[in-house]
């Protein structure tokens, strides 16, 4: 037991020792968690050591540093540029877009601003290929503009680490004296198409008449049919039909050489009662 004491010092220096072994573990490490829709950079005294995957991750914050990226996918509007077509009439498109990061190396440490140096590249394209159309061009091609805007833009968006997911033309504005051009133009176009609708209905009206007419001069019992019929969907009405001793409908139109006929009938009469 003379050495009892002693041991039991030893004991408290031990487990003192391994409590301030432990704080010190606890100052120099540090426990960070990566989430799955992130990556996070580890630099080392400066330098990019690797990049760490979503999970748990011990680090020492005496020469290690994290920077964490958000691997989601965002979203990019141009609002509003003011651009000359190439038969140079002023406008205003706005875009919208959206993309993500594919690189977080190129993404954080070859540009300053990967959102700033993204939303240069899409004024410079949208501006060379509004330069290149003319108005009419970009008002019908409206929905192939994002297309090959999008086609324009994905290789500078990966140069700086990003995929360029979607482009979509938002709006095209027109000057305010243009504005009221372009509705003249409209109204102009649709009054035309108005007036040759009308002389397209007044001919065929016209073309059926000419018909009908063709068929009453074939065939003058139609009118007297035509005229019966309307009768028989009427009620009050009272018709005088030409009907022959035989009971039977005469046509309206004297058939050619009648009036001849009378008149030899007419001459032919006094000498008879002479």
């Amino acid at each position: 037991m003379k050495h009892a004491p002693e041991i039991f010092a030893i004991v408290i220096l031990a487990i003192v020792a391994a409590i301030a072994i432990a704080r010190l573990i606890a100052k120099v490490t540090t426990k960070i968690t990566v989430w799955e829709y992130e990556k996070a950079l580890l630099y080392k005294d400066g330098k990019l050591a690797t990049i760490l995957n979503p999970g748990a991750h011990w680090i020492c914050p005496l020469w290690d540093h994290v920077v964490k990226v958000d691997m989601r996918e965002r979203n990019i509007s141009i609002a509003g540029q003011e651009l000359l077509s190439l038969d140079n009439i002023g406008l205003k498109i706005s875009i919208a877009a959206g993309y993500k990061l594919i690189d977080a190396n190129l993404a954080i440490n070859k540009t300053e601003n990967f959102y700033s140096a993204l939303y240069t590249v899409m004024q410079l394209e949208l501006r060379e290929i509004v330069g290149t159309m003319n108005l009419d061009e970009l008002l019908e091609k409206r929905n192939e503009i994002g297309a090959k805007f999008l086609d324009a833009c994905k290789p500078k968006a990966a140069a700086i680490g990003l995929e360029l997911i979607y482009a979509n033309v938002k709006d095209i504005m027109l000057a305010g004296d243009m504005k009221k051009a372009f509705g003249e133009v409209i109204k102009a176009q649709k009054q035309g198409l108005a007036v040759l609708e009308k002389t397209r209905s007044e001919t065929a009206a016209l073309r059926s008449l000419a018909n009908a007419a063709k068929m009453l001069d074939d065939n003058p019992h139609l009118l007297q049919l035509r005229a019966l019929q309307t009768m028989g969907e009427t009620t009050g009405n009272t018709m005088i039909m030409n009907v022959g001793q035989d009971m039977s409908a005469l046509p309206i139109r004297k058939p050619s050489g009648a009036g001849r006929t009378s008149k030899s009938t007419a001459a032919a009469e006094p000498d008879e009662e002479t």
